[in-house]
């Protein structure tokens, strides 16, 4: 299992933009970020793991395509995020 409530729910309130607010792209970004990292530490182990490769390599395509959208958007969000995250580009 990648996230727990509570990881979640902590990730959430730091990158949350308001009270409610759960599905903005930093909320997204940083919540496939932790599950990439979760994934990549399993693939460690589990080298021969393809299925859950297959659905690394979903993830950092999705992520890619918010960061993308975010950088179009509003670049001072996009940067904060990123060095926040430590993603590279």
């Amino acid at each position: 299992m990648a996230l727990d409530k509570a990881k979640k729910a902590e990730i959430i309130a730091k990158y949350s933009r308001g009270e409610n607010d759960t599905g903005s792209t930093e909320v997204q970004v940083a919540l496939i970020t932790e599950r990439i990292r979760y994934l990549t530490e399993h693939l460690k182990v589990n080298k021969k793991d393809h299925s859950s490769r297959l659905g690394l390599l979903k993830l950092v395509g999705q992520r890619r395509r918010l960061m993308r959208y975010l950088r179009k958007r509003d670049l001072s969000r996009f940067n904060t995020i990123k060095s926040e995250l430590g993603i590279r580009n």
